[in-house]
């Protein structure tokens, strides 16, 4: 890897108005800029619609998506001991306990160790360790208010990213829309975002033309819209975060390859599971779970991902990075050019890249 690699490499100016506030009135009615690796930036883009992916896919070519469900890890509340009152803000990052729902999470506001906090709906939470950077806490119903579970769906809010500023909660909307059609397995607190854009109708559209799907699960934690701070992109390390990868996708991988076909990674939380488990040889990937916390930067050379379909992504970002790995910095810094002077949608709720 390139020790000598800085961050502000990987910087770009982006207009406001470009940062995407809303979903696109349909999933899969956002635009599609393709980018040909070969080719380059100069000549190898191509405008087009996500509705378009189906045939910029090939028979016997696999596509891998992260069937993670986001969970409304953002609760609201207040301090209940006598005299202190005052809001508290706790993001839920992680469930420590089997059994019990201790939580590492960020906390916003003031609060000491054992004092119980108001969430609403019959939720309560108490301090159990606070830390430099993060807290455990301890989640807990009220007789009558069903389970911890029941009541976290009730009050939660989803953990929209920062950069999405309406001046309003999230709604209704986003709890479908900041969400894939085939999230199943609950443990994000960030959704991957470039499968936001897939309908039931466009999967049974790339089944039917002769593309395996298969799925991983990694939980998505807040350190996907974090900046790296360090000076030289090397120093930065990765949050881990738990991922699943079945037997079964393993085997369609070795399957895959055999038929000539390419594996296509559906976001970057894809791509980087895949190649932390891939084998000495490009056909095998080892089923298992664990926590990921592969950091892939230029330089890096992908041994399984051969296509990508991915989001645009902020400056200074591991996500930016990871992309500039695959294709080439100033190719990516080329094409996000392109995608601003064209006026495409940005980030979570915006537009879409497919890099082959």
């Amino acid at each position: 890897m390139n020790t000598g690699l800085r961050v502000d490499a990987f910087d770009y100016d982006l207009p406001a108005e470009l940062v995407a506030q809303q979903p696109a009135p349909r999933r899969d009615g956002s635009r599609l800029l393709v980018l040909d690796r070969v080719v380059g930036a100069a000549g190898g883009l191509r405008h087009m619609q996500f509705t378009d992916l189906p045939s910029l896919l090939a028979p016997g070519d696999l596509l891998v998506l992260n069937d993670t469900r986001v969970i409304p890890a953002r609760l609201v509340g207040s301090r209940t001991a006598p005299g202190t009152g005052g809001r508290v803000e706790v993001l839920l990052i992680e469930r420590l306990r089997p059994g019990r729902h201790v939580w590492r999470a960020l906390l916003k506001g003031s609060c000491r160790p054992g004092e119980p906090v108001d969430f609403g709906g019959g939720l309560f939470g108490s301090l159990v360790r606070r830390g430099s950077q993060d807290v455990d806490i301890e989640l807990s119903v009220v007789p009558d208010s069903g389970m911890v579970d029941q009541a976290l769906q009730r009050v939660g809010r989803m953990p929209l990213p920062p950069y999405i500023q309406r001046g309003e909660d999230p709604d209704t909307t986003d709890r479908s829309r900041y969400q894939t059609v085939y999230a199943r397995s609950p443990g994000a607190v960030a959704a991957p975002t470039a499968g936001l854009h897939f309908t039931e109708a466009l999967l049974r559209t790339i089944v039917e033309a002769g593309v395996a799907v298969q799925y991983l699960t990694l939980h998505v934690g807040p350190g996907t819209f974090q900046p790296v701070r360090a000076i030289h992109v090397h120093e930065h390390r990765m949050h881990p975060e738990r991922f699943i990868l079945p037997g079964s996708l393993a085997l369609a991988v070795a399957a895959a390859r055999k038929r000539k076909g390419r594996v296509v990674a559906v976001g970057t939380t894809v791509a980087r599971v895949l190649e932390s488990r891939a084998g000495a040889t490009r056909d095998r990937v080892e089923p298992g779970e664990g926590a990921c916390d592969l950091f892939i930067y230029p330089g890096y050379q992908f041994k399984m991902v051969d296509a990508m379909v991915t989001n645009f992504h902020l400056p200074r970002s591991t996500l930016l990075m990871l992309v500039c790995a695959f294709a080439g910095t100033e190719t990516i810094k080329a094409a996000y050019a392109e995608a601003i002077a064209a006026k495409y949608r940005f980030y979570s709720y915006g537009d879409a890249m497919f890099l082959h």
